[in-house]
């Protein structure tokens, strides 16, 4: 055994605590060790070189890189150690940096604590043993999960690199927020002149499978042969037969249904489309508001329906195909600002939210494009725009920033006084927070071109007096009371999650923040990667987010889905989890435990009982390689030891507290 100790400064983040000379001096001491050394950057090309020619010269067999998180920088020095001739599992880094310098001042002690980590790894790679990994085979398909921009984005790029996709969308139309706005900031696009060649370039690309009125019900497997059952909600229409004429929305008998797409602010029939522009553009009939459906005469559409199209019998699907990568792209929803009573939302039919103000503004909206307060039809004469309802407040649960609404505000202020010359438009803001391109310019023109008035302060209440609205505030520059009346208010809610985003994460495997936000697995290595090889985040299911920032990532997720495409099949990670049959009672602790659902119970053939002419089954526990992550859930919890984990195996783990110990007693 010839162990090789390399000690790195990181620069000054380990240096400046810990002397990493004398580290190194005190490792050529150590049982085993035949050759150690310290450089400045270690994970530079130079320092892996200086590792690879002291494998060759000194013939080191295992190696200790004590540094800073194996986290950050294992596989690097995996592959350092590989290419220069041994097995890339046959090194162990010592965490000098989180672990020591960072959480300690420049002391003798701290050195000697950096010694004792490295004295343990030392310990611990001389147990370890080589590990391989095995070939998996891959499925290339990929399901995306939402059918918004982020998940047109994402589905073309995938399709385009010539592997098939199936995009689910849980609504009659893929589109998403996107397709209720009616221009887009800064450039001021008309949102569905971008949104549309997309939304109709997905639906005719002949590797895209859109899955509308859909919902993923189950996923299995993992990174490359994912296996999930999607149920298709019955729309009650044929679209095989269906020509999308739209006799059957003129002729519906049930009116007056409030609109989803409208945010409330106009109505649909039971049969509908959600807009003109809707991908497919095949209505569905919406059974809970359906005369037929609550028991009483009608059957006009079927009646009506020249494709005879219309089947009031079709029940849901639930229909399993497998996948070998998933984009997530669930986006987002608006918080329920009703809990801020002191605004009146709900209680003050012109107190309406901003994506409310986007249907009322937008041609293909409720009102055909014109302003007209809700309350009476009247065009108005003045507008408040509040910012932060609900964001940057701990109190409604949401201390984060939605980061666009600071950009909608001053668009819709801008594009209110470019129709409605002589309206007063009022800002009401906590600060200004335009971070993109042409954001910060785009936002003075709103104030120095357009004359939008913005007040620096929270509103504390909104009430009425007479027709109009009172708002009353503190405009914190000038440092004294503000008193507004408006004939029309506007509140930017926060973004939040769906409301089923946690239920959606158990069910593929990946975490959430305390929001509920799908979390990444790392904030700036990994940032639309999670936990779970194989599943990508696009979009504003990750944290709030504008149009340029989700097309974005949905391109960046989905290259990550074509790399993992490209290749014949994938390497399975060695160091994880596996069963000893022999000992194993089958209880089932590990299936319970297991956070990535990674272990099962089978039965095998008990070799202790079984006889040539006799075979005596039990029950045992394995482990699915391909899912299990290595966290050793099982080997902790497990109560007769037969789970173990590779790279973490008994004697390795006493094999270092063994030699702090040592250390201690001399």
């Amino acid at each position: 055994m010839r162990i090789g100790v390399f000690v790195c400064w990181c620069g000054s983040n380990i240096a400046k605590t810990v002397d990493v000379q004398a580290v190194a001096e005190a490792a050529k001491d150590m049982p085993g060790v035949a050759f150690a050394t310290d450089y400045k950057y270690m994970c530079s090309e130079p320092g892996q070189n200086i590792v690879k020619d002291a494998i060759r010269e000194h013939k080191l067999d295992r190696i200790v890189i004590a540094s800073c998180s194996p986290r950050l920088h294992e596989p690097t020095f995996q592959r350092c150690i590989g290419d220069a001739g041994l097995n890339p599992y046959m090194v162990e880094m010592a965490n000098l940096r989180e672990h020591c310098s960072w959480v300690h001042e420049h002391t003798p002690e701290t050195t000697q604590k950096a010694i004792e980590l490295v004295r343990m790894a030392v310990a611990k790679v001389s147990k370890d043993q080589p590990l391989f990994r095995k070939d998996i085979d891959l499925t290339k398909r990929a399901l995306v999960i939402g059918g918004g921009i982020a998940g047109i984005q994402a589905a073309l790029d995938i399709a385009d690199a010539g592997h098939p996709v199936v995009l689910v969308e849980r609504t009659p139309s893929i589109g998403g927020h996107m397709a209720q706005y009616d221009k887009t900031f800064p450039t001021l696009d008309c949102a569905a002149c971008i949104l549309t060649p997309k939304m109709v370039d997905c639906a005719s690309h002949p590797l895209i499978d859109i899955w509308t009125y859909s919902e993923v019900e189950e996923v299995k497997g993992f990174v490359g042969n994912f296996e999930v059952t999607i149920r298709k909600r019955a729309k009650s229409v044929d679209e095989t037969k269906c020509t999308g004429c739209g006799l059957c929305l003129e002729k519906c008998p049930m009116k007056g249904i409030s609109s989803e797409f409208d945010e409330s602010m106009g109505t649909r029939r039971a049969i509908y489309r959600p807009f003109p522009q809707a991908v497919p553009n095949k209505p569905a009939i919406d059974r809970a508001h359906c005369r037929l459906f609550n028991g009483q005469k009608c059957g006009v559409c079927q009646k009506l329906c020249p494709a005879g199209a219309i089947d009031y019998d079709q029940q849901d699907q639930l229909v399993t195909e497998n996948f070998g990568g998933i984009v997530v792209a669930t986006g987002f929803q608006l918080w329920n600002h009703a809990a801020l009573g002191e605004y009146g939302y709900g209680k003050y039919p012109n107190v309406i939210s901003s994506i409310q103000f986007e249907r009322i503004m937008n041609a293909s909206g409720p009102t055909d494009g014109h302003i007209v307060r809700p309350s009476d039809g009247k065009t108005p004469k003045s507008i408040a725009f509040l910012s932060c309802i609900g964001s940057r407040d701990d109190t409604h649960g949401h201390a984060y920033c939605s980061k666009v609404c600071c950009m909608y505000n001053a668009k819709q202020a801008l594009l209110v006084k470019d129709k409605l010359h002589d309206v007063d438009t009022y800002v009401f803001y906590m600060d200004i927070r335009a971070n993109g391109k042409g954001y910060e310019e785009f936002v003075r023109r709103t104030i120095e071109d357009f004359g939008a008035n913005y007040i620096r302060g929270r509103v504390s209440r909104i009430y009425p007096d007479g027709d109009q609205l009172v708002i009353k505030g503190a405009d914190t520059l000038l440092g004294k009371p503000v008193e507004v009346r408006a004939d029309l208010v506007v509140l930017a809610t926060a973004m939040e999650p769906q409301h089923d985003a946690k239920d959606l994460a158990r069910k593929l495997g990946i975490s959430t923040d305390q929001y509920n936000w799908f979390s990444e697995a790392h904030p700036k290595l990994k940032p639309v990667e999670v936990l779970t090889d194989g599943i990508y985040l696009a979009g504003a299911c990750q944290y709030p987010k504008d149009i340029p920032d989700t097309v974005a990532q949905a391109s960046g997720a989905a290259s990550k889905v074509i790399g993992l495409f490209s290749k014949p099949s994938i390497k399975s990670q060695p160091m994880i989890a596996y069963i000893n049959e022999d000992t194993c009672a089958g209880c089932g602790l590990c299936t319970e435990v297991c956070p990535f659902g990674a272990i099962d119970l089978v039965e095998v053939m008990d070799r202790s009982k079984s006889t040539r002419e006799k075979q005596v089954m039990k029950t045992v526990a394995q482990v699915n390689e391909g899912v299990c992550k290595g966290c050793g859930t099982c080997s902790a919890a497990c109560r007769s030891l037969s789970a173990r984990l590779r790279g973490f195996e008994g004697n390795q783990i006493l094999a270092e507290i063994d030699a702090l110990a040592e250390s201690k007693r001399s």
